[in-house]
């Protein structure tokens, strides 16, 4: 793989590791703490977290990506995706029970 492709997919995994923290901006508002958009929200940030610890994963092992700053973003965001799918696996109980 290229050294400018490896940058460019490091950089983009390095943005996928702030972008979660935008949900506290996001939350101060009062729409978004009712309920239909506060699970829409919490949902689809739980999906872009698992697909962020995926891509990275992908990356670091495929792509051969494996700088310093990779080894940082693949462990951040593998404990994203793990958050993830918790936070996905509390909706679907709740939605059950």
């Amino acid at each position: 793989m290229k050294k400018n492709l490896k940058g460019l997919l490091t950089a983009i995994a390095g943005l996928m590791v702030f972008l979660p923290w935008t949900i506290l901006i996001l939350r101060q508002f009062e729409w978004a703490l009712q309920s239909p958009a506060a699970e829409i929200m919490i949902g689809s940030y739980a999906v872009f977290m698992i697909f962020s610890g995926a891509f990275t994963f992908v990356v670091y092992m495929n792509g051969k990506a494996r700088s310093n700053l990779m080894k940082i973003c693949l462990v951040i965001n593998e404990i994203y995706a793990v958050f993830g799918v918790m936070a996905i696996g509390m909706m679907a109980v709740g939605k059950v029970m």
